[in-house]
């Protein structure tokens, strides 16, 4: 059965892309659209796609059958001192993860999540950690592929899994 998709290794040109992907993650409700420089200008936001691809980045690309990139997954080491949203160690490292609208609920999320965890335990991480609002449904994904709940915020949790 084809899934309408591939993935490949994301790279230093897709930085463009990972930024569209980040506005698709912050902009996950129905309705609640923040334009894009908002989001890519934003202290929460904009540590994610910054000066991509450093030494420690890696991630995932999800390509159409067109050709066409519809989903990324990437990860980032962050500083104790400039922490992302889902930080819990400077020797873990951060997902984030975004799937062009038309292609959600259609796998392209859950190979994303899977691969990039695999990726990630290949490079020597441990655990792999990322930030979900408490009322997105991404969060029944994160669970079902075994990230748990490490820290409780207002409005969102700190999620960790082990990589192996």
């Amino acid at each position: 059965m084809s899934t309408g998709f591939t993935l490949r290794p994301a790279a230093q040109p897709d930085a463009v892309f990972l930024g569209d992907m980040l506005v698709e993650a912050a902009n996950w409700r129905a309705g609640g659209v923040r334009p894009r420089h908002e989001v890519l200008t934003s202290a929460d936001h904009r540590r994610y796609i910054a000066g991509w691809k450093r030494g420690a980045d890696d991630g995932l690309i999800a390509i159409g059958h067109d050709g066409i990139p519809i989903g990324a997954a990437w990860y980032r080491m962050l500083p104790q001192n400039e922490p992302g949203l889902g930080f819990v160690g400077a020797a873990v490292p951060e997902l984030i993860l975004g799937v062009h609208p038309l292609w959600r609920a259609r796998g392209v999320g859950r190979s994303l999540l899977r691969g990039v965890v695999q990726l990630a335990g290949a490079q020597g991480h441990a655990r792999i950690s990322l930030s979900v609002e408490r009322d997105n449904f991404a969060r029944n994904l994160y669970r079902a592929e075994g990230f748990s709940i490490s820290a409780q915020g207002l409005l969102r949790d700190t999620m960790v899994r082990r990589t192996a």
